[in-house]
């Protein structure tokens, strides 16, 4: 077994017993990348999509990118910026699960928690609702320290809560398909699909695609998927929307859904996959890399 992988698997042990929290972020992004892609990390001059990732964490810490992580907080920045009209209506906001009140929720309805990745209670029938394995699945989602596993900075002061968002499927009646546009300075250059996330026994597949929706040759962390992808309906509007929420950013991921025309905002990511899955091949690593043009450091 390579030495990386054995050290990825030391680490996971070290995370039970909280190994790492003392570990400044340098030292520990450097031992994290290793052991996720087998490469030294080089913060002097970073080349790879992937490496400017961990270059970023440490250095670009504006403010307002823990609003921008923030699940609940940012549907107000960004209906600023794009109108209420794209924002996924919210339910109700709660600090702990005891606190929803699950007699005002509708039949259908989405819980997550603001300061997570994933985490999702999809409820499609309020009253086969299984309280208990849904709340065991929130509270543990609320101990989970995002800032410390990856070192993402926007996410080491956002608040621990619980959103209740409205149910939604799109065409196929049956996923709610992610539109992830990755924009630089304001520019978005690719993008990919995430689809087959609610088929059970499916490995949720990603495509990636340019900015004229040719399919582009290769993978990061998931499969491509077996059928046609199509263009959606409003890939246009969304190319827009998505340039003025990055506006001024030197790399943000800028999610929607598109609905039968209508579009929904998603979330706005930083650091995909914290910067720790490889792109294969390779060379589109170092070509998401080359778009990425490192501000001035600010660290705050």
């Amino acid at each position: 077994m390579a030495k990386h992988r054995v050290l990825k698997k030391i680490i996971n042990m070290g995370f039970k017993i909280h190994l790492f929290e003392n570990m400044s972020d340098t030292a520990y992004l450097k031992m994290m990348f290793y052991a996720n892609l087998g490469k030294k990390l080089d913060f002097e001059s970073p080349e790879t999509f992937n490496e400017k990732m961990q270059w970023l964490k440490l250095y670009d810490r504006r403010p307002e990118y823990t609003t921008m992580v923030d699940k609940y907080a940012v549907k107000k920045y960004v209906a600023d910026i794009i109108g209420e009209k794209y924002i996924i209506p919210t339910l109700g906001v709660w600090d702990k699960f005891e606190d929803i009140d699950f007699d005002s929720l509708p039949d259908e309805y989405v819980l997550k928690c603001t300061h997570d990745s994933g985490g999702l209670v999809i409820v499609t029938d309020k009253a086969k609702l299984d309280k208990q394995e849904a709340e065991k699945k929130i509270n543990k989602c609320l101990q989970k320290d995002y800032f410390m596993y990856g070192r993402e900075w926007p996410y080491k002061n956002v608040k621990p809560r619980i959103i209740a968002e409205k149910y939604m499927v799109d065409e196929s009646g049956y996923e709610l398909k992610d539109y992830k546009f990755f924009c630089f300075n304001g520019e978005p250059k690719v993008m990919f699909i995430a689809s087959d996330r609610q088929l059970e026994g499916e490995e949720t597949k990603f495509d990636f695609f340019d900015m004229q929706f040719n399919h582009l040759p290769f993978i990061n962390g998931h499969p491509n998927a077996k059928h046609e992808i199509k263009c959606p309906p409003a890939f246009e509007e969304m190319k827009q929307l998505a340039k003025k929420l990055s506006k001024d950013i030197p790399c943000v991921r800028v999610d929607f859904y598109d609905i039968n025309g209508q579009v929904y905002f998603g979330e706005l990511t930083f650091f995909h996959w914290s910067g720790m899955v490889p792109f294969e091949p390779e060379e589109w690593d170092y070509k998401l890399g080359e778009w990425i043009k490192l501000p001035e450091k600010t660290i705050n």
